[in-house]
């Protein structure tokens, strides 16, 4: 399935806290990335899941990246939302996340209930999962843009 934009593609912002439901009613904590950057995304970046690669302070991750509305939750700003496939100890406020996204899962939409919500979204971790684990995408965790 298409993105409608060319991937890899790179994004970079600062984590600011978003609406608090990864981690409370969902169970599936996110960083979200600054306004400024969602708003500066080119117009044709398809809205919908992607995965890729996010570098956090030295270290790169496994994510999951969802940009769009949130129909579920009838959100009105657009928002781009991280789940790295990590557990971490503390919050990320203020931190800077390199991203790269290597590919679209699918397409934004709305779900009947919470838990067809969190079923989908543990579906789309393990397609990051394994569409990262191929030698293509390993490659990229060492490219210059996540590691400088």
């Amino acid at each position: 399935m298409s993105s409608g934009s060319v991937l890899p593609y790179f994004i970079s912002g600062v984590i600011v806290k978003g609406f608090g439901r990864g981690s409370r009613s969902l169970g599936i904590p996110t960083a979200n990335i600054s306004q400024d950057v969602v708003d500066s995304l080119s117009q044709d970046f398809k809205i919908g899941v992607y995965y890729g690669w996010a570098a956090l302070e030295g270290q790169i991750y496994k994510m999951v990246m969802s940009i769009g509305w949130n129909p579920f939750y009838k959100n009105e700003k657009k928002s781009m939302e991280v789940h790295m496939l990590h557990k971490f100890d503390n919050d990320l406020y203020g931190k800077y996340l390199k991203i790269a996204v290597m590919g679209f899962i699918r397409p934004e939409r709305d779900f009947a209930s919470l838990a067809d919500l969190i079923k989908e979204i543990n579906n789309d971790v393990e397609i990051a999962n394994t569409s990262l684990n191929t030698s293509e995408m390993i490659g990229y965790k060492s490219c210059e843009f996540l590691n400088s």
